[in-house]
């Protein structure tokens, strides 16, 4: 099993509702826009009473994973990134990255979203950087290969196709909408 990378774990073990999601709430106001907060419990109705609240309030809701009686709760913190203005010019959509996946085309896929984000649901085969890390690990990717960057909605992409053409990356797309609306094959826990 994959090791989870959240920003901020919550202990919530032991407690009923409503409190899990009063101490969700409460730590979700500390953490920074896009941060990835881990809510451990042991009530099994926060599973959906988690993931009702963070559709609510516009957080991103991860997935679960079960170990023995805890259920660990994956949820993202959501950011104005929506209103975001893009500026990387290179931009395709979902279908058009998903047909050049379907003829075997040499490629790269490169997933920029938090780890966890990326371990609940990903396009198979995918290269997972988070934009945070993009910096210090660029020399993962090689430049002569076409390079399509995926994000949720493809603004933290688009960031990084900007990140990624300073540093003379010279065949680099933005995918538009990203996971968001993907619909092609995915890989990741529950899939």
């Amino acid at each position: 099993m994959e090791i989870m990378k959240a920003n901020v774990t919550l202990d919530a073990k032991g407690l009923a509702c409503p409190m899990p999601i009063v101490k969700t709430k409460k730590a979700m106001n500390t953490l920074e826009a896009g941060h990835v907060l881990e809510v451990q419990a042991t009530d099994k109705g926060s599973k959906a009473d988690l993931k009702a609240w963070a559709e609510s309030t516009g957080h991103q809701y991860l997935g679960t994973i079960e170990e023995g009686a805890v259920l660990k709760h994956y949820l993202r913190k959501s950011s104005n990134e929506e209103t975001n203005e893009k500026k990387y010019l290179n931009v395709t959509n979902n279908e058009n990255l998903e047909k050049k996946m379907e003829n075997n085309e040499d490629i790269v896929v490169l997933d920029v979203r938090e780890a966890a984000e990326y371990a609940f649901n990903h396009i198979p085969d995918a290269v997972s950087i988070p934009l945070g890390e993009l910096e210090d690990r660029m020399d993962e990717l090689n430049k002569d290969k076409e390079i399509y960057v995926v994000c949720r909605t493809g603004n933290r992409s688009d960031l990084a196709a900007q990140k990624l053409a300073q540093k003379g990356f010279t065949n680099v797309v933005n995918v538009e909408p990203g996971m968001s609306q993907w619909k092609g094959k995915t890989a990741g826990i529950n899939k």
